[in-house]
């Protein structure tokens, strides 16, 4: 393969020059060709090399190796792989040879190998986020040549880590939110060395301005990582007001959500087999009615005009509270004489079904609230008004009792109703030997006028 020249990679007319940005880059060649040797090729001859200049750099009293220490020390390698990757060692002065013909790592090499081993300590992804960073500025403000590119870096890095957690809480995923609350509580105690690494910066007073500008941007930079914890907090909150429980099971929709996650495409696939269609189905949603309905305003010429008339109904009177009461309390009177018939000697209980029933819905709903009603605080004893009909009725000496069970009712626009029994106090059987009467035995009233 054809070498590229660095000239080819400029655009015409300029040199390497004449761009500042390329001259550190140009002053740390030989830096660089060390690198470019050690990660040249393919993955295993990456490896080979760096294995063996890390463990010729790991003896330390006596740190010169002869060759046939070289060749006991790496036995698991192929004998002539190791002299080919000695030799391009030595040939790129990572490696040098003594007069005594024994290895040693050259500074260069030595440098390499120790900042490679520092970054292979922060491997994990915690650490390598600001850990690395972190480690690094330490390092250039304990010997004093603190730069702001290091620092740039950073800044940098903390404001990536921000924008993260912001849209980790815009997207209202708990899932996203709690992984981001995990990167924050593994890096916050890098965040809290970079604070005490820039109040010690910041406290010298001869410090650069670019340096201090520098610095006082990290600090925004991490008091908005430090109040994003609050923000997940509120986000969590948020999530959890909006949680559905499936039913009695404690299951949430987040365990469900979570269940989902965990398992494969196959899986998924397998699970959305029948439940998904790959096209909206379409539903006819008007009826038969009211297509006629559309149609007849749209044919019939009264029909548009009554639709059109936009004119106030004439003024009428309003019909009184007090008739709207009568009408009420004639249907209580009449309930109240029917049941105070349960109240006679000799009378049998009477099932709720029997009672309640008559009318239709709204005026059976009524009496068994009115029965309801009895059951918890009329009769005898009982905290009742004293006088009127509410009076009279919850004077009554009757006794009610609801069951648990239901019974068929299918008459009357009522289905079921809760089973019970009404009748005179002490006429009810023992809560055990209560019969279940159906609402079509006949009770001992006479028929409802």
């Amino acid at each position: 393969m054809t070498e590229v020249r660095l000239d080819e990679l400029l655009a015409p007319g300029v040199a390497a020059d004449d761009v500042p940005e390329l001259a550190p880059l140009l002053q740390a060649r030989p830096l660089l060709a060390a690198f470019s040797t050690l990660f040249h090729g393919s993955e295993a001859e990456v490896l080979m090399r760096l294995l063996v200049l890390r463990e010729i750099g790991r003896e330390t009293d006596a740190p010169r190796w002869g060759p046939e220490q070289l060749r006991q020390r790496f036995a698991f390698l192929d004998p002539v792989k190791l002299e080919t990757v000695l030799r391009r060692l030595r040939g790129n002065g990572l490696l040098e040879i003594g007069d005594d013909n024994r290895y040693a790592l050259s500074n260069l090499g030595r440098n390499a190998v120790a900042a490679i081993g520092m970054l292979v300590s922060f491997s994990t992804e915690d650490d390598l986020e600001l850990g690395f960073l972190t480690a690094q500025l330490a390092g250039l403000q304990a010997v004093g040549s603190v730069t702001p590119e290091a620092l740039g870096h950073l800044l940098g890095k903390l404001n990536d880590l921000a924008w993260h957690f912001e849209d980790a809480i815009a997207s209202g995923s708990e899932f996203r939110i709690a992984d981001a609350r995990r990167r924050l509580s593994a890096n916050i105690r890098w965040i809290e060395k970079g604070t005490e690494i820039l109040l010690e910066l910041l406290a010298d007073p001869d410090v650069p301005f670019d340096l201090a500008r520098v610095a006082q941007r990290i600090g925004l930079a991490q008091s908005r990582l430090a109040r994003a914890d609050a923000a997940f907090q509120r986000a969590v909150n948020k999530i959890e007001a909006q949680r559905v429980t499936l039913g009695g099971s404690g299951i949430s929709s987040s365990d469900v959500a979570g269940w989902l996650r965990g398992l494969d495409a196959r899986r998924l696939v397998e699970l959305a087999m029948g439940a998904l269609a790959p096209a909206p189905e379409l539903t006819l949603l008007a009826g038969g009615h009211e297509l006629l309905d559309r149609a007849e305003l749209t044919l019939s010429e009264e029909a548009r005009q009554i639709e059109s008339d936009t004119a106030l109904p004439p003024a009428e009177e309003a019909p009184g509270s007090k008739q709207a009461e009568q009408e009420d309390l004639r249907l209580l009177q009449h309930f109240s004489q029917r049941l105070g018939r349960l109240a006679e000697p000799g009378c049998e209980p009477a099932s709720l079904a029997r009672l309640v029933a008559g009318g239709g819905f709204p005026a059976a709903s009524y009496r068994l609230s009115l029965l309801a009603l009895l059951a918890d605080g009329g009769g005898e004893g009982g905290a009742t008004p004293a006088d009127g009909p509410i009076g009279d009725f919850m004077r009554l000496p009757l006794e009610v009792r609801f069951e648990a069970a239901t019974v068929k009712v299918n008459e009357d626009e009522i289905a079921t109703m809760s089973a019970g029994l009404v009748g005179a106090h002490g006429s009810l059987p023992a809560p055990e030997t209560v019969p279940q009467l159906d609402s079509t035995e006949t009770a001992s009233l006479p028929d409802e006028a």
